[in-house]
């Protein structure tokens, strides 16, 4: 939401996003006071006055806006007033504070994705050697030992090489893999994922389809979106099963009362990594399982990070990959009794 104001609190040019979150239209805006627009004006005037006379170039607070027009009450912005080229007049742009929290929430994803590829490049490089050597060793001395009994404990060694071979593998994956990019039908994506969820628990779990068949169809990657999707469909129906960190919502496959629920909906004017998308898709996973451990809450997307006892902590590290390769972030929001994925994907 940005407006062109002078030192008056005037307003001189303002965006539809201000218009939309104010209810009122572009004319009205400007003809109006800024002071008018937020419940105390006192910060605000200040920060004008500080700006238009040059003791600070840029200025921030948070505020509250009134959104009377829109009959949606008051809404918490962070608002950040700046010097323009033109003479007494400043920017004002406000930002909606859960979307502030969302960008920052995006752009540390962001910063882990980058570490996080960086560190699965060098950790392979120092594994796979000593791998193949100990794995080659391990061959060779059961081609020499005398004893053939003793061959189940070399066999012991090289299973261990090739499963460390195969977790390496999976760490890799994303960063190796060329995208297939075609037209992507969502509810083709869903829909595979849910036939291998219910071939998996065929009895105990009920998977519910709520969809919204107008959103269109994009340009992606359809096997790493299906990836993606069923890691977090895998998450949720193994905490269904009795892994979660609540008795009292744990094992609900095994009493069969168990559900998972996929939704799509459209999203406007949303915003991803700082860009603003006038469409996105909104693609929900949620069940009614255990949650997230609360400890856990913050670090689910980061790799080896699992909150099953012998999970690899790979699966949504690997979701998170392949969903910002589209441009999109994913969301979880967790209590006990209800864990909602929300994917968000940029449309055309």
């Amino acid at each position: 939401m940005v407006a062109l104001v002078d030192a008056q609190g005037a307003c001189h040019q303002a965006n539809s996003a201000l218009e939309n979150t104010l209810g009122v239209s572009r004319r009205v805006l400007q003809r109006s006071s800024v002071f008018d627009w937020v419940t105390d004006p006192s910060p605000l005037r200040s920060t004008l006055d500080a700006v238009a006379t040059n003791q600070v170039s840029t200025s921030r607070f948070d505020a509250t806006l009134h959104r009377g027009g829109s009959g949606q009450g008051e809404l918490p912005v962070h608002v950040i007033v700046s010097q323009t080229d033109r003479a007494g007049w400043m920017l004002v742009e406000m930002i909606e504070i859960e979307q502030q929290t969302r960008l920052d929430r995006e752009e540390r994803h962001q910063g882990l994705a980058q570490a996080n590829k960086e560190l699965v490049r060098n950790l392979a490089h120092e594994i796979k050697n000593p791998l193949g050597g100990l794995r080659g060793a391990a061959q060779l001395l059961a081609m020499e030992l005398p004893d053939k009994a003793l061959l189940e404990y070399t066999q012991v060694i090289i299973h261990e090489a090739d499963r460390l071979q195969a977790l390496v593998d999976r760490l890799l994956a994303p960063h190796r893999r060329v995208a297939v990019v075609a037209d992507v039908n969502i509810h083709e994506v869903c829909e595979r994922v849910r036939a291998l969820v219910v071939a998996e628990y065929p009895r105990g779990l009920t998977v519910l389809r709520d969809y919204d068949t107008s959103i269109p169809d994009f340009r992606g990657d359809r096997e790493q979106l299906i990836q993606a999707v069923l890691n977090i469909a895998h998450n949720a129906t193994q905490a269904l099963a009795g892994s979660g960190p609540d008795s009292r919502y744990s094992e609900r496959i095994a009493r069969g009362d168990a559900q998972l629920v996929l939704r799509t909906r459209i999203a406007r004017q949303v915003t991803l990594g700082r860009t603003r998308y006038r469409l996105a898709l909104e693609l929900h996973i949620e069940d009614n399982g255990p949650g997230v451990a609360e400890d856990l809450r913050d670090r689910i997307f980061q790799p080896l990070v699992s909150g099953r006892e012998g999970g690899s902590g790979l699966g949504l590290t690997l979701a998170l990959s392949h969903v910002q390769q589209h441009q999109g972030t994913i969301e979880c929001d967790s209590v006990p009794g209800r864990t909602v994925f929300k994917v968000l994907i940029p449309l055309p």
